[in-house]
């Protein structure tokens, strides 16, 4: 089984950029509009619990922080990688993201391989699908 990923961020556009990058490289991946949507698709166990999740920082509703703060206090979600998504790139941004739970920054704009490189250090190379 491939690992799975979630993507949390408002833009569309990013989103489909990930995702295109993940299925690519041949991750499974869910996504989500805000972290409001994707805590209540985990709750309902609307899919296994991701192995990593790429988090927008500046989410409607609640912020970057505040769902990464709220994954680290589940124990299934031990293993999960956070990684923080953000157009702020300071050094306070990265130490709030690492107090949050994230063990990593990414800064946007982004290249895609900068995204799959991040998730392949992370979760290394997908495993192969057989049909």
């Amino acid at each position: 089984m491939s690992k799975l990923v979630m993507v949390i961020d408002d833009s569309l556009t990013v989103r489909k950029i990930i995702e295109t990058s993940l299925r690519r490289e041949g991750f499974d991946y869910v996504s989500y509009p805000d972290g409001i949507q994707a805590l209540e698709a985990l709750t309902k166990h609307k899919h296994r619990v991701p192995d990593l999740v790429i988090l927008d920082i500046g989410l409607p509703k609640m912020d970057g922080y505040e769902i990464a703060r709220i994954l680290r206090t589940k124990p299934q979600f031990g293993n999960t990688v956070i990684v923080m998504l953000s157009g702020r790139d300071g050094v306070i941004d990265r130490l709030k993201g690492r107090l949050a739970g994230a063990k990593d920054y990414l800064t946007k704009p982004f290249r895609t391989q900068d995204v799959i490189s991040v998730v392949q250090a992370h979760l290394g190379s997908p495993t192969p699908t057989y049909s």
